[in-house]
């Protein structure tokens, strides 16, 4: 009846909800649940929820003070179905990790640097951590600014992540077949996991261009079915087990670029196209095109050593920095902006 302490953030090209631990219940189940009614799932237009009916707005943050060494908060990422009542924590989420430093100063869980502020994050998911780098001047989060990401209307304050530690997040190996290249049910693929796992597979093979937009995607069953087939049998070679119900792996499907950038991209969440990439997903390809014999090595554009990466997807592109110490990342970097929506209290919908 008192609802619950909330902060609706859009973080790089998603929205989620931001939430303190402390206002959450402590039990995972209780807390999950709350969080589907606040959510309004299951049902595909959440329209009894604050979810936006489709996974990139159906994302949950909750973060609390950190008294490891060296981390200033940590950070749980939730990704909560849409028509099905799932709560995953299989993943991390590098959109949603852009607006945890401003979440953690408007808190109060970090103070502000000065002009600038830096916040260490563990990504709670992975057991990785992030440092977050944006403007604060006179003390506060300062969201309006002059960078544009692709995907999102206008433009904002930048908000820099460099990310350590991200090698096998979810698997425990940047190769966790322990090949640069596998043959999945007949189609060359390369499962890498630098921040997120990925199956990578050229667009070619699958029977599309690599060019298509998400809606003409969408429509075709058939790419559906192999997606998910190609998916569930990677998941096994991953050491992820039954991938059926999981969100992870994420499947993307290269093709030479065709605006300029490195490589073009079609990205499925699991299995519905993604209208950009994600943060963590764009490092683990990027990864995998430094890698020679990995599937999209040879199509890629490579830069000069130490220049970003230029990652096209359906709605622009997305610009990564990789470093790789042989076969090991040495790090890894992007540029994301954040705004705060709404802070105040939402009223989640009765248990009953």
């Amino acid at each position: 009846m008192n609802g619950v302490r909330c902060m609706l953030m859009r973080g790089g090209t998603s929205k989620g909800a931001y939430f303190l631990a402390a206002d959450l219940p402590a039990d995972p189940g209780e807390r999950d649940a709350l969080l589907l009614r606040i959510m309004g799932t299951p049902d595909p237009r959440q329209i009894d929820g604050i979810g936006g009916a489709h996974p990139l707005t159906s994302k949950v943050a909750v973060v609390t003070p950190s008294d490891r060494p060296g981390v200033d908060v940590e950070y749980l990422f939730l990704q909560l179905g849409v028509e099905a009542a799932t709560v995953s924590d299989r993943q991390n989420c590098g959109n949603i990790l852009a607006g945890i430093g401003p979440f953690a100063v408007e808190r109060g869980l970090a103070a502000p640097g000065g002009e600038r502020t830096g916040v260490r994050i563990l990504m709670v998911n992975s057991g990785s951590v992030a440092t977050a780098r944006f403007a604060t001047p006179g003390g506060a989060v300062r969201y309006d600014g002059d960078t544009s990401i692709s995907g999102v209307p206008g433009t904002a304050a930048p908000i820099v992540l460099d990310f350590e530690d991200t090698e096998g997040s979810a698997t425990g190996a940047l190769l966790p077949t322990g090949n640069v290249r596998d043959v999945v049910d007949g189609v060359a693929v390369t499962c890498v996991d630098n921040g997120m796992p990925v199956v990578v597979a050229a667009a070619r093979d699958l029977g599309v261009t690599g060019y298509e937009t998400p809606d003409e995607l969408a429509a075709d069953d058939g790419l559906r079915d192999r997606v998910q087939a190609l998916r569930l049998r990677a998941g096994e070679l991953m050491g992820l087990g039954d991938v059926s119900g999981a969100p992870v792996p994420k499947t993307t499907l290269v093709a030479p670029a065709r605006d300029g950038g490195t490589i073009c991209t079609r990205t499925f969440i699991p299995l519905r196209p993604h209208a950009s990439i994600g943060v963590l997903g764009a490092v683990s390809v990027a990864t995998a095109l430094l890698m020679d014999g990995a599937v999209g090595h040879d199509m890629a554009r490579l830069p000069e050593p130490g220049a970003p990466m230029s990652v096209e997807h359906p709605t622009g592109r997305l610009d990564v920095e990789v470093e790789l110490d042989g076969m090991s990342p040495r790090r890894s970097s992007i540029v994301r902006t954040a705004r705060k929506l709404f802070d105040g209290t939402v009223f989640p919908r009765s248990s009953a």
